[in-house]
């Protein structure tokens, strides 16, 4: 039975599947634990490495002290990756913890290789519902609203059908520690992605019951088309938590849709591969480990992109020559003004074969189709790194 502490908070956790696939972590809905995976687990472990998690406050984590935020238990569960030495992974999550995802993608896009979001939506109910929910738990325990709760997770064929796996997850949601839901329910309250999901960039598929009251389907869809890209798929015969009542659809799917952005993730590491190779030939080592130094969380994103996008493809390309790229590149850039650009490319053309007959006779074409003030202050910046290369040489 294995713990970690992360952030603060003692967490349960569990890893299934086959080690060395890719991998994807699973979290789970309000009032739940873990367990409500167990069967689209079971259809998976074969094709994935598997993180099960009890967020703070459930299943048999510990219930620190709330309230809780979105960004909070979001934080939980990076720290838990970074104590088992995940960099990255697909990331799933029901309700809230599909909430907790978009917080990921949108927090740390770099750690998110694929994103299935199922019964949830940017902003889910409102201040006075959470607040009543929070009440009625402070006042009554878990047991006030279990039932008026759990008859709202499955469809009414499944409740009728299967009255002790129903019985199962009210105990489940009683289970629950008080403080816990209460903290959890606060982080619904306050929490409001509705801007910022804009911003994922993570491969994106959305899934919900097409009976779920909770999270009802055009809610759900109004999320996803929020998320650039993103997939939209109704589970027929599901409510609420469609992973106990089609773990079949929901496997089936999740692993569609995984599939696809592994492929994806390994063609993106063979373009970075190659741009950075390209990258170094053309603009040298020093320039390139500069660059990736000085890189943040704020734009490693932009650094693969331009590794991978125009480095990786672009310039990969065997159209033209390195030497007649460079002078493309260095009139178009002449003729947008970027300065600094024109220096670093200019410095690159003792990497490209570029001389500086072939830059000058460029810039004559940007005072003709660009006009002469943009080509002179070009001339001005390419002489000047020139000489300065020149003279760099001699000493």
């Amino acid at each position: 039975m294995p713990f970690v502490s992360a952030n603060g908070v003692t967490h349960h956790y569990r890893l299934g599947g086959t080690a060395g696939r890719p991998r994807v972590v699973f979290l789970n809905s309000l009032g739940s634990d873990f367990r409500i995976w167990e069967d689209v687990e079971a259809r998976l472990r074969d094709r994935f490495e598997i993180l099960l998690l009890d967020k703070r406050g459930h299943g048999l984590s510990e219930a620190a002290a709330g309230p809780y935020t979105i960004r909070q238990l979001a934080g939980d569960v990076l720290s838990v990756l970074d104590a088992l030495g995940w960099k990255k992974a697909s990331v799933v999550g029901l309700s809230i913890g599909g909430l907790i995802a978009q917080q990921i993608a949108v927090q740390a896009p770099d750690r998110v290789e694929a994103l299935v979001l199922m019964d949830t939506a940017a902003k889910i109910g409102d201040a006075d519902s959470w607040n009543g929910r929070i009440a009625a738990v402070e006042t009554g325990g878990m047991q006030a609203i279990s039932e008026a709760v759990v008859s709202r997770w499955p469809t009414s064929a499944f409740r009728g059908a299967q009255p002790a796996a129903y019985a199962g997850w009210r105990s489940m949601l009683e289970g629950t520690s008080s403080e816990g839901y209460r903290g959890c329910c606060a982080a619904l309250r306050d929490a409001d992605l509705t801007e910022q999901v804009a911003a994922i960039t993570a491969p994106t598929l959305v899934l919900c019951g097409d009976d779920d009251k909770p999270t009802p389907p055009d809610l759900v869809r109004g999320t996803a088309e929020r998320i650039p890209d993103a997939r939209f798929v109704l589970i027929s015969g599901a409510g609420h938590l469609p992973c106990l009542e089609q773990p079949d659809q929901v496997a089936r799917l999740l692993a569609e849709h995984l599939d696809a952005a592994a492929a994806n993730v390994a063609e993106a590491s063979t373009r970075f591969e190659t741009g950075m190779s390209v990258r170094r030939r053309v603009l040298g080592d020093a320039h390139v480990d500069r660059a990736s130094a000085a890189a943040t969380p704020f734009d490693a994103a932009f650094q693969r992109f331009i590794t991978e996008g125009a480095w990786g493809t672009v310039w990969s390309s065997g159209q033209f020559t390195l030497r007649e790229r460079s002078v493309v590149t260095i009139a178009l850039l002449a003729a947008l003004g970027q300065d600094d650009e024109v220096a670093m490319h200019v410095r690159a053309t003792r990497n490209t074969g570029a001389s500086e007959r072939d830059i000058a006779e460029a810039l004559m074409h940007v005072a003709v189709y660009a006009g002469v003030p943009a080509a002179n202050h070009a001339i001005k910046i390419a002489k000047k790194t020139f000489a300065d290369m020149r003279e760099e040489q001699a000493g």
